[in-house]
């Protein structure tokens, strides 16, 4: 398919202000990887945020963002010079069904930067008009899931889990029509990549397997340099997304995030989380949890996530058979050796960080079985997730006063008294010096995550009533999670029954 027939909208003006020094790999690969054209226009632009942190690293003037010019680059009114924008091709299976052809229905690319540590980064617009990918959908997003994202993937990034980020948010002064008319925005996305899975499955499905190498060479040299020097290039960098993919998920799971849309389209080649919609924080931990609205079976339930990772990365596995090797035959046996590795390195890398939060020194069969027995008293007894975490690492060596804070969380306290007499003796057994046991379990469990119900604050505040001072509170909390921040409770709380938010929303 010849994307370039795609009728390219006008967009804004060339500006000739050096804003970002694109070098543009991506757009150097087959046209057929993606279709170039122009963000659509707004009609009124108003600055949200500029990440000023970010900014920085890149090696941006965060004055220039803010700037008019600055904006009208956010917003998809006028283009850097050196940009190169385009909307990137890809498939994948979406709750397990097949869908041929996905791609960026709204959002484009403008170009890649080297950072300041020389690292290539996408810088991507996202809710900027139609594409030909778009499905009949409008290429726009809502004010309300850009400050998700925008507060999410920053919260991640300061939790320390690889994670896209929000480099700039704006408002459009347009309306967006979804069940109602609502404040329409663009947010600006940095990435290692936009490369998924879906990616390779796209072009696997056409059969294209020169493609697929160029894509798996483009991959290769942006991300994995290493598997260049391998025997089998293209089977060791499967054996680094699947590292990748293992950490990550383990991440997520430690610290009780739920991704909510986990489709081989929303699954990361470079390893970060990517494409937040649908995702949450728990709040009272249970295995079983959902949030999406559309997940209605919990496939990508919080205690699935794992198992869904290894489904999506055999899916990967499955399109790099026919360049593994030659012989196709040795191709299918060495891919499933490969992906068969993924349990194991994912049990490893959760056990290991399980061992942390309990401020365990080392990782063996007595953390992983006191890890599994606490999670089971705590969704038996409905406590939350990281409270527990987080109050647990108050505690002494031997019982006091700030037992009473971890016991109040469950609903017998009586529940948690066997545990914790257990907790106790591994640590005794151990014989760690007590402030720095403090000290690392503190760094690993946050006083403060993105909890549902504020984030819904925030949403409201803006989508309803124009005000962002919300937004920016909780930001500010959220960039400095594991600190204690004593004039900030109001957001370490728990929800009130009537707070509590059950479902969560793509906003497409």
């Amino acid at each position: 398919m010849v994307w370039s027939l795609w009728p390219r909208p006008p967009g804004g003006p060339l500006l000739n202000a050096p804003l970002f020094g694109f070098d543009n790999s991506y757009a150097r690969l087959p046209e057929h990887f993606f279709a170039r054209l122009s963000p659509t226009p707004v009609s009124k632009p108003e600055l949200i945020q500029v990440n000023d942190d970010l900014a920085m690293q890149l090696g941006l003037d965060p004055a220039l963002l803010r700037s008019s010019e600055g904006i009208e680059i956010l917003s998809g009114n006028g283009l850097p010079a050196d940009a190169e924008p385009l909307a990137m091709a890809y498939a994948g299976f979406q709750f397990g069904g097949w869908a041929p052809q996905l791609g960026d229905g709204r959002a484009i690319l403008l170009g890649e930067i080297a950072d300041q540590a020389g690292r290539r980064r996408d810088i991507q617009l996202k809710g900027s008009g139609r594409t030909p990918f778009s499905r009949n959908g409008d290429g726009r997003a809502v004010l309300g899931p850009v400050l998700r994202e925008y507060l999410v993937s920053e919260a991640m990034y300061a939790l320390g889990i690889p994670t896209t980020r929000a480099l700039a948010a704006v408002t459009t002064g347009e309306e967006v029509f979804r069940e109602r008319a609502l404040p329409g925005a663009v947010l600006t996305r940095v990435a290692s990549s936009h490369i998924r899975v879906g990616t390779f499955q796209f072009f696997a499905a056409r059969q294209d397997t020169d493609a697929l190498r160029q894509l798996a060479d483009h991959v290769i040299d942006r991300h994995y340099r290493d598997a260049r020097e391998s025997e089998r290039p293209y089977l060791a960098l499967l054996e680094a997304v699947i590292d990748a993919q293992a950490s990550l998920v383990a991440a997520w799971k430690l610290i009780g995030f739920i991704h909510g849309v986990m489709n081989t389209d929303n699954t990361s080649i470079s390893g970060e989380t990517i494409d937040y919609g649908p995702c949450a924080f728990m709040d009272t931990y249970h295995p079983g949890t959902v949030f999406s609205s559309i997940d209605q079976q919990g496939r990508y339930a919080y205690a699935n996530q794992a198992p869904i990772a290894h489904w999506n990365l055999a899916g990967l596995a499955q399109t790099l058979i026919p360049i593994i090797d030659p012989d196709d035959k040795k191709s299918l046996e060495l891919a499933q050796q490969t992906i068969d590795t993924f349990p194991s390195k994912f049990e490893s890398a959760y056990n290991e960080g399980a061992s942390k939060k309990l401020g365990l020194e080392a990782s063996d069969k007595d953390d992983v079985t006191l890890m599994t027995d606490l999670l089971d008293t705590m969704a038996d007894q409905h406590a939350d997730f990281t409270l527990v975490f987080r109050c647990l690492s108050d505690l002494d060596v031997e019982p006091g006063p700030a037992d009473a804070a971890v016991r109040a969380l469950f609903d017998d306290s009586a529940a948690f008294e066997p545990w914790v007499r257990r907790w106790r003796a591994q640590l005794k057994q151990q014989g760690s010096d007590p402030i720095l046991r403090r000290e690392r379990m503190t760094s690993v469990n946050p006083a403060y995550i993105p909890r549902n119900h504020r984030v819904e604050e925030v949403i409201r505040a803006a989508e309803d009533h124009g005000d962002l001072a919300p937004f920016h509170r909780l930001h500010e909390v959220l960039c400095h999670p594991y600190d204690e921040q004593p004039e900030h409770n109001y957001f370490q709380t728990p929800p009130r029954p009537e707070e509590v938010v059950r479902a969560t929303f793509c906003g497409t």
